[in-house]
């Protein structure tokens, strides 16, 4: 199956549109999005893009019921009352109802959450380190990745935000081991890159979408 990835947004709407495109050219099947809808530096009071951004999303999710859609960072820190940087505490309430909105509008709940699988491919905002999973039970290492991934999905709020989870990982950091590198590969997004790269031996590409 050909998966497209849909790098970290950032109130780019174009972005969807690019994919939009690849869809409907048959070059994949269906999409994955990384996600951090909202923010860019420097545009904190432009309202009318946080709401377009989503709007924008809203509607693809409809013409693409089968897209995934991966929390980052940037997209809970508003529900969950963390200032990011390139927060916006003009568009907190249009973030939040956005967001509910295109929660609410997937054919199932499941399809928008921390990490996903589709095959030997897991997908997150920033990666799933082995350190990560120990850290949230050390039961897990040998667990089912199923059973793994449902536990990230299920952690507390002070499990995902810090350093480690797959909100906040900074997987160019090669002290961090990806979570089962040699049966799974990860594709993630969160830190810029100019091309999809392979993280040496760790088996975690990152993704961004330059404009």
């Amino acid at each position: 199956m050909n998966v497209l990835v849909i790098p970290d947004v950032h109130l780019k709407t174009w972005i969807f549109d690019k994919a939009e495109n690849v869809l409907k050219s048959g070059k994949a099947e269906r999409a994955v999005c990384l996600m951090d809808m909202p923010d860019d530096w420097d545009m904190e009071f432009q309202i009318d893009r946080y709401r377009a951004i989503y709007d924008r999303a809203i509607a693809f999710a409809k013409d693409y019921p089968d897209t995934l859609w991966c929390y980052g960072n940037h997209d809970l820190s508003y529900p969950w009352g963390q200032l990011e940087s390139g927060y916006s505490p003009y568009a907190e309430r249009t973030v939040i109802e956005k967001l509910e909105e295109l929660e609410k509008g997937l054919k199932n709940s499941s399809q928008i959450n921390i990490m996903h699988r589709i095959d030997r491919v897991l997908f997150s905002h920033a990666g799933l380190s082995a350190e990560f999973v120990k850290k949230l039970n050390r039961k897990l290492l040998d667990a089912d990745i199923d059973e793994v991934l449902a536990a990230v999905n299920s952690a507390s709020q002070d499990k995902l935000w810090n350093d480690e989870s797959p909100l906040w990982l900074r997987a160019l950091d090669v002290r961090r081991k990806a979570f089962r590198g040699e049966k799974y590969k990860q594709v993630v997004g969160h830190t810029p890159v100019e091309k999809i790269m392979e993280q040496g031996g760790n088996d975690l590409y990152r993704c961004f979408l330059y404009g």
